[in-house]
């Protein structure tokens, strides 16, 4: 009696990789997504232990080093009333990076709830939603931001409360997206059907497959935020004298750029060097996290 021969089975990798491993492994292919990386490490370490790396008091003044150019003594240079330029650009990283990632924390803690809700739930709770973004999205962005910060006050406080508000219907309107488009999928209509109730199948199944774009946004929208910051402070509404944010630093350099141009050369440059960063790590990130790249 011969044997039959069995077909060849092929079992399945139990070890198959995660999704968020896969997603560092693209991430790290993409250099200019690891500089962009590195560099916000170190602003935020920098901004964390700003009073052990900064040299000198950031509102220590001294008439006897008014506008000094930058020396071994004073790398960066010196002010309108003798601040060290690198010291207040070390403390004004806190500002700058507090209120990128606490207007973004703002926006998601209230743009994805109520996008998640619009989305999921349809009907006249979507129409009325999206008819505010709407609205909300009709005025541009930092003329926004500077009416809402007038109007609560100048304060580095009041600044990212009203970005916050202000870039919180990109959030709704991208989760309403994601959620219209996650909400059809055959994994959730398979959770509906055995009886999951609504909320559970929004937190459960819906949300954590729609954060990747979130996460990206995010990075990006934290870039945006600082730039807005810095507008804010540049014109009173943000962080006050004489504690140091780039913005204001610049509002104060304005007056002095034929004289001192390193004033406003290195905020500026600060400015330019953060939003970089973040926009080069948001750009690895849709391309890390999107599946359709490898």
């Amino acid at each position: 009696m011969t044997a039959t021969a069995l077909p060849d089975v092929t079992v399945a990798d139990a070890t198959e990789e995660n999704p968020w491993a896969r997603a560092w492994r693209r991430l790290k292919r993409r250099k200019g997504a690891m500089v962009g990386l590195v560099i916000v490490a170190l602003l935020v370490l920098v901004a964390v232990f700003a009073p052990w790396v900064a040299p000198y008091d950031p509102i220590a003044t001294s008439w006897s080093l008014v506008r000094k150019p930058p020396s071994w003594a004073h790398w960066l240079g010196t002010d309108e009333v003798g601040r060290d330029v690198l010291s207040r650009i070390i403390w004004g990283a806190r500002a700058s990076l507090s209120a990128g990632l606490v207007s973004v924390g703002i926006a998601l803690g209230v743009g994805v709830p109520l996008g998640l809700l619009a989305g999921y739930a349809g009907g006249w709770i979507d129409s009325v939603l999206s008819r505010i973004v709407d609205a909300m999205l009709a005025v541009p962005f930092l003329i926004l931001a500077i009416a809402l910060a007038a109007f609560l006050g100048p304060s580095l406080t009041n600044a990212m409360i009203a970005i916050g508000v202000t870039a919180t219907p990109i959030f709704v309107r991208l989760t309403r997206g994601q959620t219209l488009a996650a909400k059809v999928e055959d994994y959730v209509e398979a959770a509906r059907a055995v009886g999951n109730p609504h909320w559970r199948i929004a937190l459960r199944h819906v949300l954590p497959n729609i954060v990747p774009p979130l996460l990206v946004q995010a990075s990006l929208a934290i870039a945006g935020a600082i730039i807005a910051e810095a507008a804010l402070s540049f014109l009173g509404l943000g962080q006050q004298p004489p504690s140091p944010s780039w913005g204001s630093m610049l509002n104060s350099a304005q007056r002095f750029i034929a004289q001192a141009p390193w004033m406003a050369f290195w905020p500026g440059f600060a400015i330019f060097f953060a939003v970089l960063s973040f926009n080069l790590l948001g750009d690895g990130l849709r391309d890390a996290l999107d599946p359709r790249h490898k």
